[in-house]
This record gives structure tokens, C-alpha cells and sequence, in this order.
């Protein structure tokens, strides 16, 4: 970066607060910033939307000294340690990579980006500029979640054999909502079924053979989709994603010695079930000082964890684990025959931003 005349942000080491910028005013924006706001070695100093009035409206809600009307400007803000992306997805390649470029420090919200070739291209532009960059995959810094895997890696089940997992909601969508938006990257698959293929992958990795089936939209997005995934182990993951129905929204894991079954809420549990063969089942529990289990706390934190420890990716959102979903996603929905308009740009040629979007438009997808 200094080759371009612009110093890398310095990474807070010294135990002061790391200050977060916010890229985007919506739900998740709102979540995250309220969040961001109750931990004492965290300071949001600057949020930006794409209008003045957005931005300001934001920051006097949530106490934000400086508001930007542009991305530009936020991004281009040295006093800023690391930038919160929260627009939508259609929009990510484009928002972080204007901050990667000015030499911020970026946390990215979920999918990541509309294609494998968008998050290739934002994992390269951290790596040339020495900046931190991870995926908002929430789930993957929850304590539960965090157990839940330990668990499986020290063997608690034996050699895992299935994955199954859901995510679907009840709707309905109308047309004009930006989840049925094809140019928007609408559809089930990126706003929910990232959940139970990212859960998958986290216990199994990366699949070798990715089958799929889904209804489509008049506009030609996934309503809802089933994926059969498996690997070279022999394990299978049946996993299922719904704009048209609301499911249980959870989760199971077999092994050859037992089963792990997450109740509800399987991305964010208050609690998950051990069955052993051959022992009384065990319950875990969230540790109610860890907060509401829809707290995102546990991601920024991991974040400033990583900045003051001069790392540029984190160990439990790997950027090889980010593209790695990419990757299935992009399978799944050349299986179902999804193609968004993105998918055919060039990127120097027609930016990820090409088709504008309302940051407002990202919905609350939590399950009720």
C-alpha cells in the first residue's frame, strides 16, 4: 500500500480500542452496531450510506461522531482500524473491495459475495495490501458452535457419516423484494443456504461430489433448494434452504458412535444434545454469560482479537474455508440452473456494484 501513497492502517496492539467503521444502514448494520456499542475495547467512530440523511439518521441513534453519503469517504477515514460491510451481497465485492484498496482492515457480511470469482478476487486485494479480511460467518465464533466442533474433533461420536440441516422461512416474498431479485443475487441459497452448507463444511470440509435440486422463481431464483453433498470419507450432508416454508431451522450430526442433535436455531443454539452409544444423553448449554444467542459480539470480537495480534485472517473463519463455500454455492446453482447477471461481468469492466441496491433491503433473517 505505501507504493500507492496511502499507509496501511496500523493495527491496535497497545490493548486501546479498535475503531470499527460501518459500511451500510440496514437491519444487520443495526444489529451488529448495537452490539459493537456494549463492548468497552470497541469504538465505532464513522458509519456511510449511499445517502447523507441514511448515514446521519444512523449515527445519531447509535451515537457515530462522523456520518459519510458516499462509501468513498468511509473509506478513505485513516482514523478508522477495520470496516464493518454490511450491504447486501450484490454489493459486497464492491464495498470491500473500495476498502481493501484504501487500506482498510474489512469484516464482510454473509454470503461473502455473489461468486467464487468476486471473493477470489477480495482475498487477493487483502493479501497484496497486507489487510485483515474475514467473512461475518457468525455461526462459525459462536462458544456453542465452537463446543459442538470440539466435541466431533476429539471424537465424541466417532467418525462423523451425516450432516443434516435446514433453513427455511415461511414468507412469502413478493415480487419486488430483493430476495426474489436476480440481479441482486436473490434467491434461498445465498441468504439461507449458506448456514447449513457453511455448518457442513466446518465439520467435514470442502465436498467432492454436490448434488442439488430447487423450485424456481418466474425470475429465475431458487424458492427452495435441496443439496445432497458428499466426500471421500463416505459422509453425506442433506441439507435444505426455503424462502416458502418455515422449518425448523436445524441441525444433526451422526457419527459412527453417536449423534449431536442442535434443536433450533442450529447457526446461533442456546443448546445442543449428545447421544453416545451406550451412555445417557448429555445436554449442552450456552453459557448465559456469553449473552443472547443472537449477540454478534463473538465475531467482532475475534476480529479485534486478530488486529491486536497483527494477524490478517482469522483461524476460525480461515479465508480458504470462506472460498471453499463459495465454491459449493457456486456448484449448487449451476446444478439448479441459477445464474445472477454478475456472473458474466469482467470485473474491470463492469464493477460489482453495477446494479445499485438499497442497503436497507437486507432483511432480518433470524428465525423467530
Amino acid at each position: 500500500m505505501a507504493e500507492m501513497g496511502v499507509p496501511p492502517v496500523e493495527r491496535r496492539r497497545d490493548g486501546g480500542s479498535v475503531r470499527w467503521g460501518v459500511l451500510a444502514t440496514g437491519g444487520i448494520a443495526a444489529a451488529f452496531t448495537a452490539d459493537l456499542v456494549d463492548l468497552p475495547d470497541a469504538e465505532v467512530v464513522a458509519v456511510a450510506s449511499r445517502t447523507e440523511e441514511s448515514a446521519k439518521s444512523f449515527a445519531d441513534r447509535f451515537g457515530i461522531p462522523r456520518a459519510y453519503g458516499e462509501w468513498d469517504a468511509l473509506a478513505r477515514d485513516e482514523d478508522v482500524d477495520v470496516v464493518y460491510v454490511a450491504t447486501p451481497h450484490s454489493a459486497h465485492r464492491a464495498a470491500a473491495g473500495l476498502c481493501l484498496e484504501a487500506g482498510r482492515n474489512v469484516l464482510c457480511e454473509k454470503a461473502f459475495t455473489l461468486n467464487t470469482r468476486e471473493a477470489r478476487e477480495l482475498v487477493a486485494l487483502a493479501k497484496e495490501r497486507d489487510s485483515f479480511l474475514m467473512e461475518a460467518m457468525w455461526m462459525y465464533c459462536n462458544p456453542l458452535i465452537r463446543r459442538l466442533k470440539d466435541l466431533i474433533d476429539d471424537g465424541a461420536i466417532g467418525e462423523v457419516r451425516s450432516v443434516q440441516a435446514d433453513f427455511g422461512l415461511s414468507g412469502p416474498f413478493p415480487p419486488t423484494h430483493r430476495l426474489r431479485d436476480r440481479a441482486q443475487g436473490g434467491g434461498a441459497l445465498l441468504d439461507l443456504g449458506v448456514y447449513p452448507v457453511s455448518f457442513a463444511q466446518l465439520l467435514l470440509g470442502e465436498p467432492s461430489e454436490i448434488m442439488a435440486r430447487a423450485v424456481l422463481s418466474e425470475e429465475s431464483v431458487d424458492l427452495q433448494t435441496g443439496m445432497l453433498l458428499s466426500w471421500e470419507s463416505g459422509a453425506l450432508a442433506s441439507l435444505h434452504c426455503s424462502l416458502v416454508g418455515g422449518t425448523s431451522v436445524s441441525a444433526s450430526v451422526t457419527g459412527s458412535g453417536g449423534r449431536i442433535d442442535v434443536p433450533s436455531g442450529f447457526f446461533y443454539p442456546d443448546r445442543f444434545v449428545l447421544h453416545r452409544d451406550g451412555r445417557d444423553a448429555e445436554e449442552f448449554a450456552a453459557d448465559p454469560a456469553h449473552g443472547p444467542r443472537s449477540s454478534l459480539k463473538h465475531e467482532a470480537s475475534e476480529v479485534m482479537r486478530c488486529l491486536r495480534a497483527g494477524e490478517t485472517e482469522s483461524p476460525l473463519v480461515p479465508l480458504d474455508g470462506t472460498l471453499a463455500v463459495m465454491r459449493t454455492l457456486d456448484a449448487v446453482r449451476d446444478r439448479i440452473g441459477v445464474r445472477y447477471p454478475a456472473d458474466e461481468y469482467a470485473t474491470d469492466e463492469h464493477p460489482a456494484d453495477e446494479h445499485p441496491t438499497d442497503e436497507a433491503g437486507r432483511a432480518d433473517l433470524t428465525p423467530a
